[in-house]
């Protein structure tokens, strides 16, 4: 017997691709929203509709609705943006967005607060910079994400081509984005074919990444398909591919969890593009479409069997893939300061907290970044970690720059603890309407007092990947962080440890549902013992599960005969 599809299966099937009524709810001027199914398919198109949960109590005794407004993301493979459209991102934070420009975990950017009026002139102006915002939400491939410093080896040029590449051609390609936006031809009769897609596209959001060893930048083994680059003699082999990958769970909920992806085989460059298509197939052919809680690639393999999936996979493809290769990771964060790369130039990364990029006090990073866009004369790489690089700059316009960067409080990567230059938040409150608890805006709060500790313990140079998450949907990636928070209520959080450095261990639940004062009586005593026990070089997490502080993990799901 046939399962029952999801509500959004329908919507999805009797969308005409992606249009909906989405038009007519943009014209109608008696409410700042759009349509309850219509809002499921804005995803499709970068947006998604939000309000301010803040003032939600206080408008409804007022009788108002609440104060809606719209989330927009752009869709920059590898994260890359050039000066000019830095420049024209910025005018839309100042002229539509309410809180500037925020950088996310998938190297792109996200405007907040766009009144419903504004929406469509903002995505025509990113439409105009040559970017775009299509397909950067909904159940279709995400924004591709890449290892962002360029030009460490030619290897790495050519990782960033393979993202454009893949987010270019593994595109929807509905013309919907043009009519409703661009004021592009109407459809008339049938709707265009998705070949890849179909009428229904995707059971669930996938996100491919690419990282190239020894950096993990990107948590490669968070993705649906990660893609780990393989060198050989300076040139870039191949990859390996590793699949099923997932943040998201559900509380109180066993059949949700967070998974890490397995590496099935080794494909060359010129089999890349084939083999990412036929796994998005697979799991468009696959993927469950009664329960989206259960719709992504991680539990279509755990319930088809990894071995079944490759299998189909070849067959699909019509050739075998090869062994893995050997890799090695060893970092996850981004390396701060100046780099210099093959070719001569120089890189700067700098950090900003939680990704936002905002004028407050002496810290005015909008201001400072946007004067770099003006004299900048390279690019700028959006990192997995919210961060930014100054990339491809000239010997002789590195003080220019540095002098920029000092003058707008740009330059805190120089004095902060090592636990905050690692530190990643999603947005939360008040604007997720997922969030059950503070992430980005309790971030500065419970660093400092996370400091103080590490301090008193002689560690604030100890590096410590720290993740805050508002709900166990998982956008910061926080299973994956060695101290992690997950939001369960106001002011109570899961408090998980013992993920390693490397991206390469998920943590555990070490204290469900505590508040603050239980989070800092719990980790103190381990920051003593870690001060006073750990091997040279030993990461916080391997100190916890060496030590037995946590019980030794379940077996790796990333073979050991492919970890050099």
């Amino acid at each position: 017997m046939a399962l029952k599809l999801s509500e959004l299966e329908h919507i999805k099937e009797e969308s005409r691709q992606l249009r909906g009524s989405i038009a007519e709810g943009l014209a109608d001027p008696v409410t700042g929203a759009i349509g309850e199914a219509d809002t499921k398919l804005l995803k499709f198109h970068g947006s998604y509709q939000q309000d301010d949960r803040d003032l939600r109590e206080e408008r409804r005794r007022q009788k108002l609705e609440p104060l809606y407004a719209f989330m927009l993301r752009a869709r920059l493979p590898g994260g890359v943006v050039t000066p000019a459209q830095w420049l024209v991102f910025d005018r839309l934070a100042t002229d539509y967005a309410s809180s500037g420009l925020r950088i996310t975990t998938r190297q792109t950017f996200q405007w907040h607060g766009i009144l419903k009026g504004n929406l469509k002139p903002t995505i025509a102006a990113i439409h105009q910079t040559m970017a775009s915002t299509i397909a950067a939400c909904g159940d279709v491939l995400r924004n591709v994400v890449s290892t962002p410093l360029p030009m460490q080896s030619a290897a790495h040029a050519q990782a960033y081509a393979w993202a454009a590449k893949l987010s270019e051609e593994l595109a929807p390609r509905t013309t919907a984005y043009h009519e409703l936006w661009l004021d592009g031809e109407k459809l008339v009769g049938e709707p265009e074919p998705e070949p890849l897609y179909g009428r229904t596209y995707l059971p669930r959001k996938f996100k491919i990444g690419l990282a190239i060893p020894p950096l993990n930048d990107i948590d490669v083994f968070a993705q649906d398909l990660g893609l780990i680059a393989i060198e050989e003699d300076g040139e870039l082999a191949g990859f390996n591919l590793a699949v099923g990958g997932g943040m998201g769970a559900t509380h109180g909920d066993a059949s949700t969890y967070p998974r890490l992806a397995e590496v099935i085989g080794f494909v060359t460059p010129e089999q890349l593009r084939d083999a990412a298509e036929q796994v998005i197939a697979i799991q468009r052919d696959w993927g469950d479409r009664s329960e989206r809680k259960h719709a992504r690639l991680k539990y279509t393999l755990d319930r088809r069997g990894t071995g079944v999936f490759k299998a189909e996979l070849e067959r699909r493809l019509g050739f075998g893939l090869q062994s893995a290769r050997p890799f090695r990771f060893d970092h996850n964060g981004d390396r701060y300061g100046w780099l210099q790369g093959q070719d001569g130039r120089w890189h700067l990364t700098l950090h900003v907290e939680s990704g936002r990029l905002l004028d407050r006090g002496e810290h005015r990073l909008l201001s400072g970044m946007r004067e770099l866009a003006r004299v900048h004369t390279g690019d700028f790489r959006l990192t997995c970690n919210q961060n930014v690089i100054v990339a491809n700059v000239k010997a002789a316009d590195r003080a220019r720059i540095d002098a920029i960067v000092a003058t707008h409080g740009l330059d805190g990567y120089r004095r902060q603890s090592a636990i905050r230059r690692h530190a990643i938040a999603c947005v939360a409150l008040p604007t997720c309407g997922l969030a059950m608890a503070e992430s980005e805006r309790y971030l500065p709060a419970i660093l400092e007092k996370l400091e103080e500790r590490l301090a008193h313990h002689g560690l604030l140079d100890a590096p410590i990947l720290l993740r805050l998450s508002g709900c166990p949907n998982g956008c910061s990636r926080p299973y994956l962080g060695e101290i992690a928070l997950v939001g369960r209520a106001p002011g109570r959080y899961d408090l998980r440890l013992g993920a390693d450095f490397a991206g390469q261990r998920l943590n555990r639940i070490h204290r469900e549902n505590v508040d603050e004062a239980a989070i800092l009586a719990t980790l103190d005593p381990l920051f003593e013992r870690y001060a006073a026990e750990r091997a040279p070089g030993e990461g916080f997490g391997d100190f916890l599960v060496r030590s037995g502080v946590l019980a030794p993990p379940p077996v790796r799901r990333i073979p050991a005969e492919v970890v050099a």
